[in-house]
């Protein structure tokens, strides 16, 4: 399936109040969108988010086949518009242990908040 399954099953835990409550400070704009989307295919170290998510953000990155749980999809409406920004940039931020996720702590908080305007373009 090219779009990656929708939606996917997942126990990953829920984000702490203090990340729940975030509220992403960037406009959605062309230039947040356009560095997230840098980050995502190319600059984001220990990994560009491209190699698990796909360059399309289904899921389906070159690493993923091997990956369990496989790399969220977001491209699935179902899933993105019921997860909060907070929750997304505490995923990021923090990582998920037993999964593929690592951690992006390194990431300025702006940066995190650029990639997660480029994640949702995937579902808009």
């Amino acid at each position: 399936n090219e779009s990656g399954v929708c939606p996917q099953e997942r126990n990953v835990k829920t984000a702490p109040s203090k990340y729940l409550k975030k509220v992403n400070p960037l406009r959605n704009e062309p230039r947040h969108i356009k560095k997230g989307k840098v980050l995502s295919h190319i600059k984001a170290k220990p990994l560009a988010c491209k190699h698990c998510h796909g360059l399309s953000g289904n899921g389906q990155g070159s690493m993923s086949a091997s990956m369990n749980p496989k790399p969220r999809n977001f491209t699935c409406k179902e899933y993105m518009n019921g997860i909060k920004d907070g929750e997304l940039f505490w995923v990021i931020k923090e990582g998920v242990s037993d999964s593929g996720m690592p951690s992006y702590k390194h990431l300025s908080d702006k940066k995190i908040w650029q990639l997660i305007h480029y994640i949702r373009t995937f579902s808009s």
